[in-house]
């Protein structure tokens, strides 16, 4: 699964309705909780049906949506860049997430609203720059014109594919099932499976 997480405010909804429905709303609604949309791709003739989940960016739900981050293998972190406070919440959301998700999760910092470039208070500079020190992808998107928002997201699921796929054949010793939809939930499964099956055998070896 994929989270988008952020401030309120700052484009999650619209981002993935964009690129969901190619559609922006302009009343969209305070997120409550999470919302879930999916989407299937193929990458290498494999079918990935990918879930994204959109988190509320308000503290009073921070426990509610801090629970969808441990199943996570990709976020997309997205701040607003007419809106300084968002950026600056950028450390609190990425070390919520690491210290919570699987660390092989893959991340895109998103700075949104590009459109408006008359009222920024956060430069493409400060965005590269705040990328850069955690090592991961940057962004700059419109949720209202589209512009990046499909790339961004192809990115990411194809990054979390190619994480998963060597996990999968890793792990489990079992090639992905060409012309078959598979889900992260059913290779984490495996590697749970897997990893039990290897706990049990030390364990039997040890008491014998």
């Amino acid at each position: 699964s994929i989270i988008l997480i952020g401030d309120e405010g700052s484009g999650k909804t619209n981002i993935l309705s964009r690129y969901i429905n190619n559609k922006f709303q302009t009343d969209s609604k305070t997120t409550i909780g999470v919302e879930l949309s999916s989407k299937t791709f193929t990458i290498n003739n494999d079918k990935i049906n990918a879930q994204f989940w959109d988190t509320a960016g308000e503290e009073k739900y921070k426990s509610m949506t801090a629970a969808y981050y441990k199943g996570a293998l990709g976020a997309l972190v997205i701040y607003d860049i007419t809106k300084k406070q968002s950026f600056e919440s950028i450390d609190r959301w990425i070390s919520d997430l690491t210290n919570t998700a699987d660390k092989r999760i893959q991340i895109i910092l998103i700075g949104n609203k590009n459109d408006l470039e008359e009222q920024r208070e956060v430069s493409r500079e400060e965005g590269e720059m705040k990328a850069k020190g955690y090592n991961i992808a940057f962004m700059e998107t419109s949720a209202l014109n589209g512009k990046n928002i499909e790339i961004a997201f192809n990115k990411l699921v194809e990054e979390v594919y190619n994480n998963f796929r060597k996990e999968f054949e890793s792990v489990a010793n079992v090639e992905l099932m060409r012309g078959k939809t598979i889900t992260i939930e059913e290779t984490k499964k495996k590697r749970k499976k897997c990893c039990d099956k290897e706990a049990i055998a030390k364990k039997f070896k040890h008491e014998k």
